[in-house]
């Protein structure tokens, strides 16, 4: 694998430096694009599409050498395993040695949508898509420019989301521009992100687990399913020796450029840390951004901050922080970002806001 390895770098390195990344507007014609698109994954290239999630970098699944130019291009460890995308329910027989019976529910209940499901993979899938793991992720997304993709490639499409690894994923074709414009062939723009963060994945077995949050909640799944549990990592990182089983659960991911601090407590006090942590920033030479909900907008009046949603309806807040991550990651050294309840749609948000800080969570009741 390492030869593979090795001759593929080679090849990108020398093609990177005349490669040109056409932006085609997937709304106005979806047909050319995606058809463009399938050929291009056909012949073993990649292809940045939407999802409702975050913009995918799809490669062939099925094939090494395609999937090696994906952690070529990201710069992503080889142990950091990738989902593979199917536009049809029925796709998964190939896929997975059974379907079982809660799958099935899981899948008629929330595909096509924001979840992933885990479990043992068949032959076909190679080894180098699940990082050496017996099980391999799938999901069928909900955006028709996606699955039209996928049914234009005609083979299931491996697709991390399209940024550097560990920047925050893209939203936009334009996060996608910035990151990756002159690596690619092809970027299909289907505007903003509906969902704004990756899917849910849940590894399939007695019982479930969730290995990472997401639109489609623990609440959701087990009013289908029955009791999930939840994987250790969720809100504390991983240990570095212990092997990843989903995409997000071991690297840093999500970070700006500029230093994220995350502040939780209640909410006059959730302030009030953080505007001391303003004036202390602010008195070394630091610019500081405050990310905060629209409830704690009066709070900081007259500083710079930026409003994520209403923290009650954690999914806005979701749907906004990684556009605000890279815009006010740029122009700032410091974000401080206020941390709410991990319990519904808000575990998601604390899952990616706390990977984005490097889990520097500073807890203002204490």
């Amino acid at each position: 694998m390492r030869s593979r390895l090795q001759s593929v770098q080679r090849a990108l390195r020398m093609n990177s430096k005349s490669m040109k990344t056409q932006v085609l507007d997937a709304k106005s014609n979806p047909q050319a694009g995606t058809q463009l698109g399938g050929r291009i994954i056909r012949d073993g290239g990649l292809v940045v599409f939407p999802t409702e999630t975050v913009y995918g970098l799809g490669a062939n699944g099925l094939s090494e050498e395609a999937v090696l130019r994906i952690f070529e291009v990201k710069g992503r460890p080889q142990d950091n395993p990738l989902i593979l995308h199917v536009c049809r329910k029925s796709d998964v027989r190939e896929l997975w040695d059974t379907v079982p019976g809660k799958a099935q529910l899981l899948m008629d209940v929330f595909w096509p949508g924001p979840l992933t499901l885990v479990h043992r993979k068949t032959d076909l899938v190679p080894d180098i898509v699940t990082a050496g793991l017996f099980t391999v992720a799938l999901r069928m997304p909900k955006n028709k420019t996606a699955r039209a993709l996928i049914k234009a490639a005609g083979v299931p499409v491996a697709a991390p989301s399209a940024n550097i690894s560990g920047r925050p994923s893209p939203t936009t074709a334009q996060h996608v521009v910035e990151d990756l414009g002159g690596k690619i062939p092809l970027i299909l723009d289907g505007g903003p992100c509906e969902v704004g963060i990756e899917s849910t994945v849940l590894l399939l077995g007695s019982p479930p687990v969730l290995l990472r949050p997401g639109a489609v909640t623990k609440e959701m799944l087990e009013a289908v399913i029955g009791q999930i549990e939840l994987h250790k990592s969720l809100l504390k990182p991983l240990c570095e020796t212990t092997q990843a089983a989903s995409p997000g659960m071991k690297y840093t991911h999500y970070a700006p450029k500029a230093k994220v601090i995350v502040v939780k407590g209640s909410p006059k006090r959730m302030a009030g840390r953080v505007l001391e942590l303003y004036a202390m920033f602010g008195a070394s030479g630091k610019t500081c951004v405050i990310l905060c909900s629209s409830q704690s907008e009066p709070f900081f009046k007259g500083k710079e901050y930026a409003i994520l949603g209403n923290r009650d309806e954690p999914q806005t807040l979701n749907a906004n922080l990684f556009s605000a991550l890279r815009e006010y990651g740029e122009k700032a050294d410091v974000l401080l970002c206020e941390g709410i309840s991990a319990e519904g749609a808000g575990l998601a948000f604390m899952n990616r806001l706390l990977r984005a800080a490097g889990y520097l969570c500073l807890d203002a009741d204490k």
